[in-house]
């Protein structure tokens, strides 16, 4: 039926609660108020603000888990820490408000982060960047050092502390309580310089204290002398290195370093592809430009320990002439590493009752002795164990042959 407005006087319908022209209220409206389509639609996070997991099968009350992202890992993926002091939300929509009013005004979440937590977080990161294991094992062995401050507070750490794990830690490396060397004390500072850096960069703490010190001088001398000299066999110790070629495991590995001069970790790195059986030598070498890839003649006494090991390599499938087989350390790898090799070394030492001083770099001092005494040419003896030559005209001007080098090291007896 149609009426007319009131107000307006225009025709309108008798059902309509307000003119339509005019907007004049016709009639009391009691109809629901209307709602927003998609009212309760869960807001998506902007990148970077954190991540909202609603948890589920433990019927709990606040169901909805708020996570701020603190930083990144190695792989550029986010890491989250829940929001504090409130972390937890009844509904979704609640928890993306506290993101939000977080990211608005952002405050630290890491007041309690422990110097463990601070290792856990940035070895993750820090190993995955690193291209060996030797680097990894610098920072796990000095780490043991510092048990006294694995539960203290990154943000309380100071110099103080760094020192004190410095001059005072202990760990326990196969039962045995052992304090920091000099060389250890050193890696220790160096740890933490990385560490922390990698703590000031993430805002975990306002200052680098590891850096506000240096190395002692007192530390420095003793890393020096630490570096004592490298003592050769006597006539005794190699007569009884030779006898037992056979019956105590990697001895042979030492009687050919003690004829090649090889470094430990270079032993571990000749690859059976390097041995060159027609002409008697190998191919080899690092550390320096004139330590790789240098030229080593096979001397007459150790050709069969070493045609040994190239059979062995060749059987196992290995590319690398020296392998380690006894399962005693074996751990899926077997290749000679320089550790394995100065666990070795150490044992046939002390069970052929060998000075207690020798060291895996001694059988290479060994063979420059035995050069020396039986007047090998100097500069043959530079080419061979992988040492510059300041000389002009050697270096420049002349060109030795494979058979020069083979002529000199047959001297040797």
């Amino acid at each position: 039926m149609i009426i007319s407005c009131p107000e307006c006087e225009l025709q309108v319908s008798d059902k309509a609660y307000s003119c339509p022209h005019c907007g004049y209220p016709l009639k009391e409206d009691n109809r629901p108020p209307k709602t927003r389509r998609n009212s309760s639609k869960r807001k998506r996070l902007p990148n970077g603000f954190g991540q909202i997991v609603e948890v589920k099968n433990q019927n709990l009350r606040n169901p909805f888990r708020a996570m701020v992202t603190v930083g990144k890992n190695s792989k550029g993926r986010p890491i989250c820490k829940i929001l504090k002091p409130q972390g937890y939300f009844p509904t979704y929509n609640e928890a993306y408000q506290a993101l939000m009013d977080y990211n608005r005004n952002p405050y630290d979440l890491n007041d309690d982060i422990t110097v463990k937590e601070l290792y856990e977080r940035w070895t993750a990161e820090y190993f995955a960047s690193l291209k060996s294991e030797s680097g990894t094992r610098t920072i796990t062995s000095s780490w043991a050092y510092c048990s006294s401050i694995y539960d203290m507070r990154v943000k309380d750490l100071r110099a103080r502390h760094i020192k004190g794990c410095m001059e005072n830690g202990i760990a326990i490396i196969k039962g045995v309580e052992k304090t920091p060397t000099a060389s250890i004390k050193s890696r220790i500072k160096s740890m933490f310089n990385l560490m922390m850096d990698y703590a000031l960069e993430y805002e975990l703490t306002d200052k680098n204290y590891a850096r506000t010190f240096n190395v002692s001088d007192d530390i420095i001398q003793e890393k020096e002398e630490a570096k004592r000299s490298h003592i050769p066999f006597t006539d005794k110790e190699m007569e009884l290195l030779w006898e037992n070629i056979n019956t105590v495991p990697y001895t042979d590995i030492v009687i050919i370093q003690c004829y090649s001069g090889w470094r430990p970790q270079e032993l571990g790195l000749i690859e059976i592809e390097n041995v060159n059986w027609d002409e008697g030598y190998m191919v080899g070498g690092m550390k320096t430009s004139a330590g790789r890839n240098r030229i080593v003649p096979i001397h007459p006494k150790i050709e069969s320990l070493v045609r040994k090991r190239y059979d062995e390599a060749i059987a196992l499938g290995s590319k690398y002439l020296f392998n380690c087989t006894d399962t005693e350390t074996h751990r899926g790898s077997l290749k000679l590493t320089y550790d394995k090799y100065q666990y070795r070394f150490t044992k046939i030492r002390d069970m052929l009752h060998l000075n207690p001083e020798h060291r895996p770099h001694d059988p290479r001092k060994h063979f420059t002795t035995l050069a020396k005494k039986y007047k090998v040419d100097e500069y043959a003896i530079k080419y061979i164990i992988g040492h510059a030559i300041s000389d002009l005209t050697e270096k420049t001007y002349t060109e030795r042959e494979v058979s020069w080098l083979i002529e000199e090291i047959q001297k040797i007896k």
